[in-house]
């Protein structure tokens, strides 16, 4: 997941268009409306990790509100008192507004509440929604009191690595302490920290090395141009290029508004813990990215890696530690949270765009297929190895299960 030169503002699709890469003819319920709209509104946010926890907090925020009112599912997180004469659609709406409200910079306070205007706009004035409006700023309120101090905010302790006196870059890597920070479904951070990678005197580095080393030059003469395509779909990181594939199913005939409430708050807490877990396994191993190995690859003791002293990858290389893979790690369990939901059903077609590759749209037919293109993306930009990728969407699969067995089961 790049961290380095975030995209900004000039490069996010408006809700309208996200709209048009749902399914064709569904027809979205409150629930993935507003997720649609806070994905985009948190998309203007530069640092992809602190968009992830955000959405996690918003879509958790509306599951409560919700189940409150429907009292499908247990009390969960906020514990809310029942109450059924309130209307969802102003709850959710009020829930997506107050912790954006809360977790958002100031100058997004308009937009906000322009989302929300939008959202309330059809609700009759009267009891029902002044009793769901209240209700949502209770969720809201109590999940982002819940996660004030999950660690998010932690002091900057990196350590460089350099030999005495010698120069290294001077710019900090990225969010070193997020591994640190308290889970959803996780019990800590390094549940599923992996073994190290391989040896560079092995074979698996080498053809690691020479693979990333041919497909992931910016001026590779053997990537094809799908190959270049996927590349620069996946260089997006933000939430407006993860939740339409989400939206993909929730959007499907028959869903009921709990039930995606439900959905929506499982894939980010799983997201969110993903990213924890890969940045405790990244700043363990400190592993280099491809482009200070291909650069040093005479000092690897590795003959079969052949130094290229100019080699430069197809993106931007992120400024964090390359081992695992951060991209694989959040569409693995998005993947797994998927897969549940879809269970021995008929996949709908998943689709997203991407801001990054000109507003593209891609589409999977399957979640493994996403999860999978995902990975080869990484190598094809350059930043990280076949076996980086193979690490994280497998932790991916095993955050994303975990997180939808840690849910509680309906009641009716």
């Amino acid at each position: 997941m790049t961290i380095s030169r975030w995209p900004l503002g000039a490069g996010l699709w408006l809700f309208a268009a996200l709209v048009l890469v749902a399914a064709p003819g569904a027809r979205a319920d409150i629930v993935t409306d507003a997720n649609a709209r806070a994905a985009e509104t948190v998309s203007r946010l530069p640092a992809p990790p602190i968009t992830v926890r955000t959405m996690a907090i918003v879509q958790v925020s509306v599951f409560e509100a919700v189940n409150a009112i429907t009292a499908r599912y247990p009390a969960y997180r906020a514990k809310l008192a029942p109450a059924p004469g309130a209307s969802i659609d102003a709850a959710v709406a009020s829930a997506t507004r107050t912790a954006l409200l809360k977790l958002m910079p100031p100058a997004q306070q308009a937009a906000i509440e322009a989302d929300y205007q939008a959202l309330v706009a059809g609700v009759p004035d009267g009891p029902a929604k002044a009793g769901g409006i209240a209700l949502g700023e209770q969720a809201a309120n109590a999940i982002v009191a819940m996660c004030a101090d999950d660690g998010v905010i932690a002091p900057d302790a990196y350590r460089p690595h350099a030999a005495p006196g010698v120069y290294v870059p001077t710019v900090i890597p990225a969010v070193a302490h997020w591994g640190k920070r308290r889970p959803w479904a996780m019990s800590r951070g390094d549940q599923f920290r992996p073994a190290g990678p391989p040896a560079l005197t092995s074979q698996t580095w080498a053809r690691d090395y020479n693979e990333i080393k041919a497909l992931g030059s910016r001026n590779s003469t053997v990537r094809t141009a799908e190959q270049t395509a996927i590349a620069k779909f996946w260089e997006a990181t933000l939430p407006s290029v993860y939740w339409p594939i989400a939206r993909s199913v929730a959007v499907a005939p028959g869903r009921e508004v709990t039930d995606n409430a439900r959905f929506l708050a499982v894939a980010g807490m799983a997201m969110d813990d993903a990213l924890i877990a890969v940045f405790d396994a990244k700043y363990t191993y400190n592993l280099w990215r491809p482009v200070t190995a291909i650069r040093n690859g005479d000092l690897d003791g590795n003959d079969a890696t052949e130094r290229d002293a100019g080699w430069t990858p197809f993106i931007d290389t992120p400024m964090h530690p390359e081992y695992p893979c951060a991209h694989c790690i959040v569409a693995g369990s998005l993947a797994a949270v998927l897969a549940a939901e879809i269970g021995a059903g008929p996949t709908p077609t998943l689709r997203s765009a991407s801001y990054t590759a000109g507003g593209a749209v891609r589409t999977w037919t399957s979640t493994s297929a996403f999860a999978q293109e995902v990975a080869l993306a990484r190598i094809y930009d350059g930043v990280h190895y076949r076996y980086s990728t193979e690490v994280g969407s497998e932790m991916g699969r095993k955050v994303g299960e975990l997180a939808v067995r840690s849910f509680p089961k309906p009641v009716r």
